[in-house]
């Protein structure tokens, strides 16, 4: 325990400190980052010397290192390692991987993380996930691991391989890992705006999650809504955040009606002044659909990057002309 009696709980310790709180709890119960309190009714609380470590633990991230390396190290390293060319020996930053390196080491991995969804072995997984996520870094590990696996995971739920129940358990293990996957970074002053959800009927939020993740990563600032929303909400975020772009993601196909009156009912009310971008597992099935109503169809990461790209210039575009 801290001798300082000052405590605060975990709201004041998130403005105070720049990390999000449920990124405070990830780190906690990952990597012990932070060791609080409890008070009588069970509330954490946190103290000064607790807050200044999650200072510089987001800082230190925030240059490129694993928390998984630095959690536990003292005020007065973490202040050394942020010293200006200061790195310390026993844990240097990770070397930046060739592209067959990175291939190799995501390869590995999906067939472990397999392994372990096939063996019901949830804890195995999540080993697995946090050792990626240090080897390759978050775009790498979204791009080259979570992408093929989730499509393996799907396709031999298929062929009657997995149950279900394994689909599920590895979905929430992913989404147990958001809080460390999304970017801590507040978005820059003046950054693009973007609402993310799936459509009503579609109930797999993982491909939208995805895509969040990587948008924030870009520089925008990002609304998800999760998944299973209709046209008349997803264009009342657009509303209330100013939203230049909306993402939705459509992970499987079923050739009703719905989905094709939905995505016509959002392009109309998003009108032609907020672009609308289309992608996830199933959205090829949709393609006639998606062409005659004119949205943006991502083809993968790379092109969604060059979306996120194309759409800021043009807004810097459209802002200097208004001045």
């Amino acid at each position: 325990m801290n001798d300082d009696s000052a405590r605060y709980l975990i709201s004041t310790v998130s403005k105070r400190s720049g990390v999000k709180s449920d990124l405070v709890r990830a780190w906690e119960r990952r990597y012990q980052a932070v060791t609080p309190t409890r008070t009588t009714g069970g509330h954490r609380v946190y103290s000064d010397l607790d807050i200044a470590r999650l200072k510089l633990l987001n800082q230190a991230t925030n240059k490129g290192h694993s928390i998984s390396q630095i959690a536990q190290y003292s005020i007065d390293e973490l202040k050394n390692l942020l010293k200006d060319g200061t790195e310390t020996e026993a844990e240097p930053l990770l070397p930046k991987l060739s592209n067959n390196e990175t291939a190799n080491i995501a390869e590995r991995y999906i067939e472990k993380c397999y392994a372990a969804v096939l063996a019901f072995d949830a804890r195995a997984l999540e080993l697995h996930f946090e050792n990626a996520l240090v080897e390759l870094g978050t775009e790498v590990f979204i791009e080259h691991l979570l992408t093929p696996l989730l499509t393996i995971i799907g396709e031999r739920w298929r062929i009657g391989e997995l149950r279900p129940v394994h689909e599920h358990m590895a979905s929430a293990i992913i989404r147990s890992l958001t809080y460390i996957l999304r970017n801590n970074n507040p978005a820059p002053k003046g950054a693009c705006r973007m609402v993310v959800s799936t459509p009503i009927g579609q109930l797999h939020e993982l491909g939208a999650l995805l895509a969040a993740i990587i948008a924030e990563l870009k520089g925008w600032q990002v609304t998800y809504l999760g998944a299973n929303l209709p046209a008349e909400e997803i264009a009342a975020a657009v509303k209330y955040t100013h939203a230049t772009a909306v993402t939705i993601s459509i992970s499987f196909a079923d050739d009703d009606l719905l989905l094709h009156k939905e995505i016509r009912k959002l392009k109309k009310l998003l009108g032609n002044d907020v672009s609308l971008i289309v992608g996830g597992r199933a959205a090829g099935h949709y393609q006639p659909l998606l062409n005659e109503v004119g949205v943006i169809n991502i083809e993968n990461y790379d092109h969604f990057r060059h979306i996120l790209m194309d759409l800021e210039a043009n807004k810097t575009n459209q802002d200097n002309a208004k001045q």
